[in-house]
C-alpha cells in the first residue's frame, strides 16, 4: 500500500507533513510518496535522518491557501495536481492533502473524475460521539457550499455505504441536519431532500437530525450542505479545544486538584484523545474515482498520521469499489 502526500499543502507544510508521513510509515507499516519542491522536502527529511528512505516526487508549483480552486488549471505542476496524478497513474493507491480544500477537490475531479451517477463529490468527516469507539460521519463537510436536493440524496447514499463497509455499522442510521425533527421543518432545500431520501429504498433514512443530536450517537451518518457542514465541523472542533483548555486550567487548582490530576493522567489523556480533532484526520472525498483524503489545513504531524490511517482504512475495506458496485 502506498499513499501519495501533498507535502506543500497546509499551514505547517512541509515540516509537519513530512514528520507525519514518517510517523505513519513507522506506525502503520505502509509506504509513502512525498510530493513537492524536492529541495524543501529533502531538507525536512534530513532533519529526521530519513533522506533517501522515502521517494520524493517533484512538483515545481503549489496552490496557496487563499487561491481560488481554478488555480489547479493554471498550475498543472502544482503539488496537489501531481499528487492526484500519482493516484491516476498507479504510482500510489491513495492521496492525502492538507492544503486548499477547494483546490484539492478541483484537482481530484480534474485528474480522477467523478463516479457514474454522482453529480457532486462530498467530504465525509468523522466526528466523535458520546458512545466510546463510535464515530458519526458528517457530509458534506465543505466541498459544496450550494447544493440541490438530489445532491443531498446522493450524499446520503454514499454516506450509508461508507458507514456500512468502512465503519462496520450493520444498519447505519442516516439523518438530515435540520432545525427540528418534524418532517415539515426547514428550508426548501432540506424539505425537498427529506422527501427524496425518505422515498429512496437504498437509503436507511432515520429522519431529521437536530444540531444537538449530531454527536450523541443517535445517527451514524448526518447529511447537510457543505456550508452548514463546515460550520458545524469547525464549531465542534472549537468546543473541543475550549473544553480541553478548561480542564487543563481548572482541574489542577488547589492541593486536592494537583494530586487528583497527577493520579488521573491516563484518564485525562484518554479524554484528550476522544475530543482532539487531530485524532480524526479530516475526511474522505466521496464521489471521485479514487481514494482521496482531505486533511485539516491546520494539521500537524499527528493529524497527518490520522489522515493516512483514514486512507488505509478506505483501501483495506475497498470502500471505493463497494460504492462503485452499488451505484
Amino acid at each position: 500500500m502506498r499513499i501519495a502526500i501533498d507535502a506543500m499543502g497546509g499551514d505547517y507544510a512541509p515540516g509537519e507533513i513530512v514528520a507525519g508521513a514518517l510517523l505513519a510509515r513507522e506506525q502503520l507499516g505502509l509506504d509513502v510518496l512525498l510530493v513537492g519542491h524536492p529541495e524543501l522536502v529533502e531538507l525536512e527529511l534530513k532533519k529526521h535522518n530519513a533522506l533517501g528512505q522515502i521517494e520524493v516526487l517533484a512538483a515545481s508549483e503549489q496552490v496557496e491557501m487563499g487561491e481560488e480552486p481554478t488555480a489547479v488549471r493554471r498550475k498543472p505542476h502544482a503539488s496537489i495536481v501531481v499528487t492526484m496524478d500519482a493516484v491516476k497513474q498507479g504510482k500510489a493507491d491513495a492521496a492525502v492533502a492538507a492544503g486548499n480544500t477547494g483546490a484539492a477537490m478541483a484537482a481530484a475531479l480534474l485528474r480522477l473524475g467523478r463516479l457514474p451517477g454522482i453529480d457532486r463529490p462530498a467530504i465525509g468527516a468523522l466526528m466523535p460521539t458520546l458512545t466510546l469507539g463510535k464515530r458519526v460521519l458528517l457530509l458534506d463537510a465543505g466541498a459544496n457550499i450550494d447544493c440541490r436536493p438530489r445532491y443531498l440524496e446522493q450524499f446520503a447514499l454514499m454516506g450509508a455505504l461508507y458507514s456500512r463497509y468502512a465503519l462496520r455499522v450493520d444498519q447505519p442510521r442516516v439523518g438530515l441536519l435540520n432545525i427540528g425533527e418534524e418532517p415539515g421543518k426547514g428550508n426548501e432545500l432540506v424539505a425537498e431532500a427529506y422527501q427524496l431520501m425518505s422515498k429512496n429504498p437504498n437509503i436507511p433514512f432515520a429522519g431529521n437530525c437536530e444540531g444537538r443530536d449530531v454527536m450523541t450517537g443517535q445517527f451514524d451518518v448526518v447529511v447537510c450542505d457543505g456550508f452548514m457542514g463546515n460550520v458545524l465541523l469547525k464549531f465542534a472542533e472549537g468546543v473541543g479545544l475550549v473544553a480541553l483548555q478548561i480542564l487543563k486550567e481548572e482541574l489542577p487548582r488547589g492541593l486536592t486538584g494537583m494530586i487528583g490530576t497527577t493520579v488521573m493522567q491516563d484518564n485525562l489523556r484518554r479524554v484528550k484523545n476522544r475530543m482532539d480533532y487531530a485524532s480524526y484526520g479530516g475526511g474522505l472525498l466521496l464521489g471521485v474515482n479514487g481514494v482521496c483524503i482531505i486533511a485539516h489545513g491546520s494539521s500537524k504531524a499527528q493529524g497527518i498520521v490520522s489522515a493516512i490511517r483514514l486512507a488505509k482504512e478506505a483501501l483495506d475495506n475497498n470502500v471505493l469499489g463497494r460504492i462503485q458496485e452499488q451505484l
